[in-house]
């Protein structure tokens, strides 16, 4: 009202995670709490349930590749070239926007899918619940 921020002190509780008809993993569940303005006066109280909230996934990497090549000499006429040790690491990064490591990502990680995820996710919820 004095053109200040305002709060809101709540609680999302989950009861389950779904996928979206899009495929991205959603937390289903209940939100309650209170909003108040900048002078601390009570503006209103929130009951939804059912409310869909999406999960975000951090990005990851995964390794593709990890090689260690011991010391190489080589005598081209006369050229000698010496190449010590050389260790190659190849890890793609996946996550938006990174199309050849999520792909090497999927790849790697074969049986990890979003069903598998919230299968996993919803018996978390059942253990701590």
């Amino acid at each position: 009202t004095s053109g200040g921020i305002g709060h809101f002190v709540g609680s999302f509780n989950i009861q389950n995670f779904v996928t979206s008809g899009s495929g991205a993993i959603v937390a289903v569940g209940t939100l309650v709490g209170t909003l108040t303005n900048s002078t601390g006066a009570l503006v209103g109280t929130i009951t939804r349930g059912q409310l869909t909230l999406p999960i975000t996934i951090p990005s990851a990497s995964c390794s593709i590749l990890n090689l260690t090549l011991g010391p190489l000499d080589v005598n081209l006429l006369g050229l000698v070239v010496h190449l010590n040790q050389v260790h190659l690491t190849i890890t793609a990064q996946s996550g938006p926007g990174n199309l050849l490591g999520n792909l090497l990502c999927a790849v790697a990680n074969a049986l990890n899918n979003t069903s598998t995820l919230v299968t996993l996710l919803n018996k978390i919820l059942l253990v701590l619940g």
